[in-house]
């Protein structure tokens, strides 16, 4: 073992002695179809994690909000002792596009040594792994050396418009010292990741209004005005040639990065032809610091739909009578997504009065401080459970509710994805290694044994 503890072996070796029955555990839960945009398959969710938590000697409680359950779950050592709060979500995106699946999208089949599914790797395949790591911690040692509290949510893919307030409500309930996440990928060198924030998301959607129906291109071009202009003239005015943002005030309120930040991107790994490959880019050419920067700390303007007139085979010849446009906006700290949603209405008001503006839902951004203890101790073990250095980044790119924890509970948050860096999540052929899973099993143990060992 890379740290002696012949206790983490005999935990190690029960996981692998167990392997299969572990996997099938999992693919019984990924064939429940708990699709939380569709409102599918979420009491059968909550069912079947009550009962494994109960079975692993969990006390376990399914909660209501004014959305779907929560799953809630603890194991109470001590009251003077740590307390790690894990956290995941039992929802998952739908199939779309069913046909671009090469098995189908809720029946686990392997290929390759990996997992093909709908939600193996976001969260399911994740979640299971911390919920069977207390099971063979459990049973290989005996005792848990902390307190492990369980938050299991089902509507983090429609962006978890309730998780705010119920921590808030419930702030007692889920007192914690850490907060600890696996979701996401891991770094695109396949090293092991340690973030330590989120960007944050606010999402919008414009439309433009023409004609009260499509008409003629020709009979009526030049005549009926064209609303794809219309958005595409506004566009124009929110951001320059370089991509910077140009709505006022946009950029106000965005943290400094500290010392310590730029250090550790500094240190980071860097492979721009496996980036390029990896994302399906081979044009992609940024440099190390300028990747990371913009990845991590920088916020986005994406347009991630554009709607209007036909989009058919073949021609049709019309000047369409709407557009609409979806754009998501990620943040950094300290932005705040109401703040930057009121600064895009007043932007549109005053360019484009007349196109319809709605906000879709908003998700703050996190930070943890890395110069925390706790940091270096989850660092130390995450190395020793996958005998490899793990990058620590400032922040993912994505966005998960991880302010939650930072700005409600008040509480250090740390996210460690055990994730394949091609999981493919959100997309056809979802996938998680198989190997992945079981490494993440064996890297909750180590973090849970390393937290126990540390004075407190």
């Amino acid at each position: 073992m890379a740290d002696g503890s012949d206790s983490l072996k005999s935990v190690e070796d029960l996981i692998e002695e167990r392997k299969e029955e572990y996997l099938e555990t999992l693919y019984s839960f990924l064939r429940i179809e708990s699709v939380s945009a569709e409102n599918r398959g979420i009491d059968e969710a909550c069912s079947m994690l009550k009962e494994l938590m109960e079975s692993i000697g969990i006390e376990t409680e399914i909660l209501p909000s004014a959305g779907n359950p929560f799953v809630y779950g603890e194991i109470i050592r001590d009251q003077s002792a740590f307390t790690l709060l894990i956290y995941g979500h039992y929802d998952v995106q739908p199939a779309d596009p069913v046909e671009e699946w090469l098995s189908p999208p809720f029946e686990p089949t392997v290929r390759d040594g990996k997992i093909y599914c709908r939600g193996v790797g976001d969260n399911k395949g994740q979640l299971m792994a911390q919920l069977l790591a207390i099971k063979s911690y459990q049973d290989a040692i005996g005792e848990l050396p902390i307190n492990i509290k369980f938050l299991f949510e089902g509507e983090e893919e429609v962006s978890s418009p309730n998780l705010s307030a119920f921590v808030a409500e419930n702030k007692e309930l889920l007192t914690a010292d850490l907060v600890y996440t696996s979701d996401g990928p891991k770094h695109d060198s396949g090293a092991p990741l340690v973030l330590l924030g989120v960007r944050g998301i606010t999402y919008i959607e414009m439309t433009a209004k023409g004609a009260d129906w499509d008409n003629h291109s020709g009979n009526k071009g030049n005549i009926v005005p064209n609303p794809a202009w219309n958005i595409i003239d506004l566009l124009n005015t929110m951001r320059d040639s370089e991509g910077r943002i140009l709505i006022d005030g946009f950029y106000d309120n965005i943290r400094p990065i500290t010392e310590k930040e730029e250090a550790l991107i500094r240190s980071l790994p860097f492979d721009r032809e496996n980036i390029g490959e990896q994302v399906g880019y081979a044009d992609f050419n940024m440099e190390k610091e300028e990747y990371y920067r913009k990845l991590t700390l920088e916020p986005t303007f994406n347009i991630a739909g554009f709607t209007s007139g036909y989009g058919g085979e073949g021609s049709k010849t019309i000047i369409p009578s709407t557009a609409v446009l979806k754009m998501d906006i990620r943040l950094v700290v300290d932005q705040d997504p109401d703040d930057i949603f009121r600064k895009i209405e007043a932007h549109v008001k005053k360019h484009a009065p007349d196109i319809e503006l709605k906000n879709l839902g908003g998700m703050k951004p996190s930070r943890t401080s890395a110069d925390l203890e706790i940091v270096d101790i989850v660092k130390t073990a995450v190395r020793a459970a996958f005998r490899q250095e793990p990058v620590m980044q400032p922040s993912m790119g994505g966005s998960l509710p991880d302010y939650v924890w930072t700005d409600v509970l008040k509480t250090p948050s740390v996210i460690v994805p055990y994730a394949n860096f091609d999981e493919a999540n959100h997309s056809p052929n979802e996938k998680m290694g198989i190997a992945d899973f079981t490494d993440g099993i064996k890297c909750t143990c180590h973090v849970i044994d390393a937290i126990g060992k540390m004075p407190f």
